[in-house]
């Protein structure tokens, strides 16, 4: 069903033999939904740390170390978690 949704939407053209090209997994999908949510989370101010085991939970993880596959390292969330990382050190250390 993917496949015939991409092919509509010009996701995964078909090749000029006939077979279809490679185009986006359901597995894909999870990670974009992944690495948004963490987007959301920092931008909302909430702990990650605290936060992340409920989006396992809604993933069917058994382990948060799984989730953390998910996310992709792109520069958004990377710069979102960096100044949260500097501004908990901050916190700490008063």
């Amino acid at each position: 069903m993917l496949a015939k949704v991409s092919q509509a939407t010009g996701l995964r053209p078909t090749l000029p033999d006939g077979r279809d090209s490679r185009g986006p997994r359901l597995k894909d999908f999870r990670h974009t939904f992944v690495t948004n949510r963490m987007v959301q989370l920092y931008r909302e101010g909430k702990k990650v740390t605290l936060e992340l085991p409920k989006l396992s939970t809604y993933l069917g993880h058994v382990d948060v170390g799984l989730t953390y596959c998910y996310v992709e390292a792109v520069p958004e969330p990377l710069d979102l978690a960096s100044k949260y990382l500097d501004e908990s050190k901050c916190v700490e250390g008063q």
